[in-house]
């Protein structure tokens, strides 16, 4: 599959709540929380105002004439947050795209450009049941902290 990853326009900032959408867990078997979920406090902390930290950074995967996939990051006080200066992570594709290696290709430009930029690490928040913690280990994502559902893995960049 033909794909490119680049930064996010500033027009496009918006596409974000459909991927925090994309990027809510959905256990097998069950049903898919109304898109509104994604307007609720501890969602919004990853969009809200997106571009106007200093510490906010996106890419986007553009296949097929649109946009696909997006991995962005934020310092902030979310699932998976570890301290002050640590950005945490977050990454979602469509379905359809999943499986192709869009979002490891997605995942090693964005921990690049994190490590060009001077931070020494980044963290994230994964259900424990979610497949893309093999992805996330496979990249050098490491467990620092879980609880019953998911874990906070943080990957050093030095």
């Amino acid at each position: 599959m033909d794909y490119k990853i680049r930064e996010i326009r500033t027009s496009e900032y918006p596409l974000l709540g459909d991927f925090l959408y994309e990027a809510v867990f959905i256990p097998e078997g069950t049903s898919p929380p109304d898109k509104s979920i994604v307007s609720l406090p501890e969602l919004q902390v990853y969009i809200e105002n997106f571009g106007q930290k200093k510490d906010d950074r996106c890419l986007v995967a553009e296949a097929d004439g649109k946009i696909v996939g997006a991995v962005w990051v934020r310092v902030m006080n979310d699932y998976g947050h570890v301290d002050d200066e640590t950005p945490s992570l977050a990454i979602s594709l469509y379905k359809e795209y999943r499986g192709c290696g869009i979002g490891t290709a997605m995942m090693k430009a964005m921990l690049f450009k994190l490590k060009e930029s001077g931070y020494e690490q980044v963290s994230l928040s994964v259900q424990k049941a979610n497949y893309a913690v093999r992805m996330y280990m496979a990249l050098g994502f490491e467990v620092v902290g879980e609880n019953d559902e998911e874990y906070i893995m943080v990957k050093c960049l030095s």
